[in-house]
């Protein structure tokens, strides 16, 4: 009977499974770069479990560059040497959700970072994208309406417009979850969506006129609260 599953806490606990049988079996056949590993069907079989959670439990090891599915050909050991394979696996199986407070902590690097950015590298479109979205956000706070949606536009516009899409995947990321929790976790008073709007502009005016000292301070600025949230600062 293969196992299915029912929870998210069950389906971490299947891929880890998974991902250790993968391992175990690289390093028994002794498997390297380039090597092939057996079909999904072959490895649902042999680990009892279904199809769909080995192609997970791959794409999760694509992500982190141990395999490399190559379409109609299979499923191969990435250019990475064992010592280190193995490694980076025991460290994705300790992995844990980060928490609320680990994301914002994370975005405000990252947004920092993607901000000064733009202010280097924006182009024409990445500003007529975030003047767009901060219109959009400042339409909806004037007329007393939830602006979570066109104040994530404002910022993923940004991480765009840096240029690196390495920073612009990773706001992809963590994000949306943010955003949408901030009230679930009290981190900003509703009150402060009209004081964002002249914030966001203040971002989007350093970020227009390529100053990127600017555009980090203004960042800072409008992540006063989530500091707060973070380190305690009052």
């Amino acid at each position: 009977m293969k196992l299915e599953v029912i929870s998210k806490s069950e389906n971490k606990e299947v891929q880890n499974f998974i991902i250790s049988q993968i391992r175990d079996l690289i390093n028994y056949k002794n498997l390297e770069p380039g090597d092939k590993l057996p079909s999904e069907r072959s490895l649902s079989d042999k680990f009892s479990v279904s199809r769909s959670n080995v192609r997970e439990a791959i794409q999760k090891l694509e992500f982190y560059g141990l395999l490399k599915s190559i379409p109609q050909s299979g499923t191969f050991v990435a250019n990475i040497g064992v010592i280190a394979m193995n490694g980076m696996i025991d460290d994705i199986l300790r992995l844990e959700k980060p928490d609320f407070k680990a994301l914002v902590e994370t975005r405000i690097l990252l947004e920092l970072k993607t901000a000064r950015l733009a202010a280097l590298r924006r182009t024409d479109e990445d500003l007529k994208q975030m003047r767009e979205a901060l219109e959009a956000y400042s339409e909806k706070v004037l007329n007393g309406k939830d602006a979570v949606q066109e104040d994530l536009l404002f910022h993923l516009a940004i991480a765009k417009a840096s240029g690196n899409s390495s920073l612009n995947t990773l706001m992809l990321m963590i994000t949306p979850e943010i955003i949408t929790n901030f009230e679930k976790h009290h981190v900003c008073d509703k009150g402060m969506a009209r004081s964002g709007i002249q914030e966001h502009q203040d971002i989007f005016n350093a970020i227009k006129n390529q100053n990127p000292v600017e555009a980090k301070e203004k960042v800072k600025v409008h992540f006063k609260m989530l500091y707060q949230y973070c380190y305690n600062i009052e």
